[in-house]
């Protein structure tokens, strides 16, 4: 970890490979400054990794990256202690956190952190890129909540990008927040929600029998991707209903 005037320098690294014989090691799990990294009780051949943070952010001008690989036919399931907030700080400056996720064939990752919360005053660019070979598996999902109780929420600007066998199968961005061009608080953006989130789910069973368009219930959608992926999207007027929506859609897929 480094600390300058532009805000903190901080990463981490977590390698899941299979062990030969149904489990899973973890050869790497670095972690440093606000980015800590412990291993969990698992289940079965997974191996479970909490990421926890040792520090209040990220804040104005930080800059975080986390990398997580699974490989050899490991199982590994990634969560985080409690939410991530984003805060101002003295430095003015964007705050960044990049997440960085490569799944090797007959591996699978679950990506599972609790929500980014965007506080007021906050200026934060998410980026999660994807690499997964053309037998992975994934679960992801990532949540934003707009501002704490009774707050206005801060600047969020959120990238993903998802890649199968080296073909792009998902690239959107989600911006929000004051300063942020276009109506993303209006009918054709979140429509006065303050949480907002996704799921990619990536089966190769997919390739035979894709998931239908849809809408699940108020709020939410499944969508096929062009790959044995698919994408559920909600937004909810707070976290706990989010996570419901999301829940459920994620179940209707089994």
């Amino acid at each position: 970890m480094t600390t300058a005037p532009g805000g903190v320098r901080a990463s981490a690294r977590i390698l899941a490979r299979g062990d030969g014989r149904g489990g899973t090691a973890l050869p790497v799990l670095e972690g440093e400054g606000p980015l800590a990294v412990r291993r969990t009780r698992g289940s079965g051949g997974e191996a479970r990794v909490m990421l926890v943070g040792a520090m209040s952010g990220p804040l104005g001008g930080d800059r975080f990256t986390v990398a997580a690989d699974a490989v050899g036919g490991a199982r590994l399931r990634v969560g985080s202690a409690a939410a991530t907030l984003a805060l101002p700080g003295q430095d003015k400056a964007a705050a960044h956190y990049d997440v960085r996720l490569t799944v090797g064939d007959d591996a699978e990752l679950h990506w599972l952190p609790e929500q980014l919360i965007s506080a007021g005053g906050s200026d934060l660019h998410v980026g999660t890129r994807v690499d997964l070979a053309a037998g992975a598996r994934l679960l992801l999902r990532e949540e934003q909540v707009l501002g704490r109780s009774g707050e206005e929420p801060g600047r969020l600007t959120s990238r993903l990008t998802v890649r199968i066998d080296g073909r792009c199968v998902l690239d959107q961005e989600l911006a929000c927040g004051p300063g942020t061009p276009g109506g993303w608080d209006g009918p054709a953006g979140l429509a006065g929600h303050r949480a907002v989130g996704q799921l990619v789910v990536v089966r190769p069973g997919f390739a035979a029998a894709p998931p239908v368009a849809r809408a699940f219930e108020e709020g939410a959608a499944v969508m096929p991707l062009a790959g044995p992926a698919a994408l559920v999207t909600a937004v909810a007027p707070d976290a706990l209903r989010l996570r419901r929506l999301l829940d459920g859609a994620l179940a209707s897929l089994d």
